[in-house]
């Protein structure tokens, strides 16, 4: 840079932000610096005040003090929404498109475009939104229903939308939390392309890899405070944890003491779950066979269409299928009942907790306790002490920071609404616990504190199936399958390298 050049102006500049929630301190120093055209990442464990800062940066709420300004400028008022889209926008873990409407109905909602007599013209709709999709090399029809796309394809739709507002700065909150190893790839490289059209990126992710394969610079958050801004190419790993935690890293998870090699299950251990030719209904999986013996853990790799989600489902009463048996402690395993797989002895954390793994108006002990509740009364009643006593020690037992059992789940980070469903599984002291993407979307501790509730569970004797696209999760398993268009193709030992793992979830036994 010369002497009279100028140094470019932050797009985004956040300083001194705070933010309380009565006593409740979310934010006491958030700071945020992001550069024209960089990918920028915010990383910090669940409660560090992320979701608090960004919401303030986007417009959707106000700070209690601090400033706010793009490309050098103040922020718009709090109630002028159209300026706030042409500064920011953010693409949440959550779609938030409109599944039954077609793509260019999205990207245009409640701005269509009129003709005569003001009535809605479908031709200048799709020509607006096949121009917008051509602009910025989005290959999605305009007449896609919403609903049938990938849902790599709806982020693609909602960062489109964004765009058409006249924003350049898109904020990625967990955008990889659903994709398996290719659709990252792909969005990866979508980001990269319109980085290089002069779009800008907030990325938010627990998965600290990812941080370090898309993003130039990292902002840390902790304890609700500023911690760091750096390069990322001049930030080691274990300088990151240590800035996120606090404390020394000892290694990545799985990979540090706690992962040393552990004895499997003695080879006379009694089969707790046998699977004999399992096949799925519309071919997510066919001819499945495997074991689980007591006080072992079998792990489920592949990609979001080898079937591994559908055949982990189906063991905890989600699916029946077509062909097939499995036993659990040796009697026959009921299929396509939720309830009798659970009076069978099988726990699931299931893959989504939001739609699947909690009752958002319900409190911490009627979420924990929800699969337990005969065990609570009789005739049909719930014994509020009872109900109490358990939640509170599942609560201990899986170190759910909350203000206490009657607190509602929907107030609760991430990690521990997490635990939260953790507890339920556990609640019933299953024969067989399945999890499903157990630390999807969780900070560096909580997914320390439910591996160690795996451990904890092989220790009992439960077995133990675990469906993750995470190599950390595996890495806690006896064993791992592989599932490769519904059908077992390799099985990997502990001690397995990365790479050997990734060939084969890729199809490399194919030759």
């Amino acid at each position: 840079m010369s002497a009279t050049d100028t140094p470019p102006r932050p797009l985004l500049a956040a300083e001194g932000i705070t933010k309380r929630y009565g006593t409740t301190v979310a934010l006491a120093d958030g700071r945020l610096t992001v550069m024209p055209g960089e990918s920028h990442a915010l990383v910090g464990r669940n409660g560090a005040g992320k979701s608090t800062l960004v919401s303030i940066v986007t417009g959707l709420q106000t700070p209690d003090s601090g400033a706010v300004a793009f490309d050098g400028e103040p922020a718009p008022p709090a109630a002028d929404r159209d300026a706030w889209r042409r500064k920011v926008a953010c693409v949440y873990q959550k779609p938030t498109v409109v599944p039954g409407l077609t793509v260019a109905e999205n990207l245009f909602l409640n701005r269509q475009p009129t003709g005569r007599g003001g009535f809605l013209s479908w031709r200048r709709l799709r020509e607006r939104a096949a121009e917008l999709l051509d602009a910025w090399d989005i290959r999605i029809s305009p007449d896609a229903v919403t609903a049938d796309l990938k849902v790599e394809d709806r982020q693609m739709v909602e960062i489109a939308r964004a765009l058409s507002y006249g924003t350049r700065l898109i904020v990625l909150d967990e955008p990889t939390a659903q994709l398996d190893n290719r659709e990252i790839e792909r969005l990866f490289a979508r980001m990269g392309a319109l980085q290089e059209s002069g779009v800008t990126f907030l990325f938010i992710s627990h998965h600290l890899q990812e941080v370090y394969e898309v993003c130039q610079t990292v902002t840390v958050l902790r304890d609700a405070r500023w911690i760091t801004t750096a390069s990322v190419a001049d930030l080691p790993y274990d300088a990151l944890v240590e800035a996120m935690a606090g404390e020394a890293a000892t290694g990545r998870a799985g990979q540090g003491p706690e992962a040393a090699a552990r004895p499997g299950p003695p080879a006379d251990a009694p089969v707790r779950l046998a699977v004999r030719g399992l096949t799925g209904s519309r071919g997510a999986y066919a001819d499945v066979s495997f074991t689980i013996r007591r006080g072992e853990v079998v792990g489920l790799a592949g990609s979001s269409a080898s079937g591994k989600v559908e055949l982990a489902e189906t063991f905890a009463g989600l699916h029946t299928p077509t062909a097939g048996e499995a036993e659990l402690d040796g009697a026959a395993l009921p299929f396509g009942d939720v309830r009798s797989a659970l009076d069978a002895g099988v726990g699931c954390v299931p893959r989504d907790r939001h739609e699947q793994g909690l009752v958002a108006g319900m409190t911490i002990a009627d979420n924990a306790t929800l699969s337990v509740l005969d065990r609570l009364g009789r005739f049909g009643f719930v014994g509020t002490g009872a109900r109490r006593n358990v939640a509170g020690e599942l609560i201990e037992r899986l170190d759910v920071h909350a203000e206490g059992s009657e607190q509602q789940v929907a107030a609760l980070s991430g990690g521990n609404a997490q635990k939260v469903v953790m507890a339920r599984a556990l609640a019933s002291d299953p024969k067989l616990l399945v999890l499903i993407n157990p630390t999807a979307g969780v900070d560096v501790k909580s997914k320390q504190s439910l591996l160690a509730r795996v451990d904890s569970a092989r220790e009992d004797g439960t077995a133990l199936l675990v469906v993750s696209d995470e190599l950390d999760d595996l890495r806690r398993c006896d064993r791992v399958l592989v599932l490769f268009h519904g059908r077992v193709v390799a099985e990997h030992p502990a001690g397995w390298r990365d790479r050997d793992l990734i060939a084969s979830i890729e199809g490399a036994h194919r030759g």
